[in-house]
């Protein structure tokens, strides 16, 4: 048994990519990479849990990520690192924008970015990816990660993804989600039990402020 477990429980940790070239956009299909900063806020934060289990290494025994280089790129880099397996999932992409695509929040129609915050399910920007469309990929995934005979992997994503994930272990309506922080880098810890019972949330943080969804 790892000695990561506690009793038949698991652990997921979520981490979402750091710092990308081109600073706060709206960022779905568009495919760029991490700035120099962002690769290195990832290290740290990957970095500062080895240290916390008493060692170099971080307690995972497995890693997941979305396929955009942003993830990828990064979760490659800690796998090869560490000694950990790394499958690519397509269900952990981003929200697709449509024409949001690489646009700046203050580059938007206000009256149309004030109702994607009041209301993201109710409204879909143009040529975007429906709400719905994407809680029910991005559940796929989570229900493909918690297949594997894995005791703590790590997943490496993106901002709506890792809320969309929240929502359904909170039961949280989708206008919530909009109000949940998720800065660069920022890490959420997830207890999934053995047994009886839903996943939990432990831990959700990051140390700089969130700007547009990227």
């Amino acid at each position: 048994m790892s000695a990561s477990r506690v009793g038949n429980d698991r652990f997921v940790d979520l981490l979402r990519h750091g710092a990308v070239v081109g600073g706060g956009r709206f960022r779905g299909a568009a495919d760029d990479r991490l700035s120099a900063r962002g690769f290195d806020q990832m290290r740290a934060v990957v970095a500062g849990l080895g240290r916390e289990a008493g060692g170099h290494s971080p307690p995972y025994d497995a890693l997941f990520s979305s396929p955009a280089r942003r993830c990828a790129e990064p979760a490659r880099e800690l796998a090869a690192r560490h000694g950990l397996s790394l499958e690519l999932l397509p269900e952990l992409g981003e929200r697709r924008f449509g024409a949001w695509e690489n646009r700046l929040a203050d580059e938007l129609p206000s009256a149309e970015l004030k109702r994607f915050w009041d209301d993201p399910a109710g409204f879909t920007p143009p040529g975007a990816e429906p709400f719905e469309a994407l809680r029910e990929r991005v559940l796929r995934g989570w229900d493909r990660i918690l297949g594997h005979r894995t005791d703590f992997p790590l997943v490496v994503t993106h901002g709506g993804v890792i809320r969309v994930i929240l929502g359904q272990i909170l039961d949280l309506s989708a206008a919530a989600l909009m109000r949940i922080e998720v800065p660069p880098a920022c890490r959420t810890r997830l207890r999934v039990p053995g047994g009886e019972g839903r996943p939990s949330l432990m831990f959700h943080g990051g140390a700089e402020p969130c700007g547009a969804a990227s």
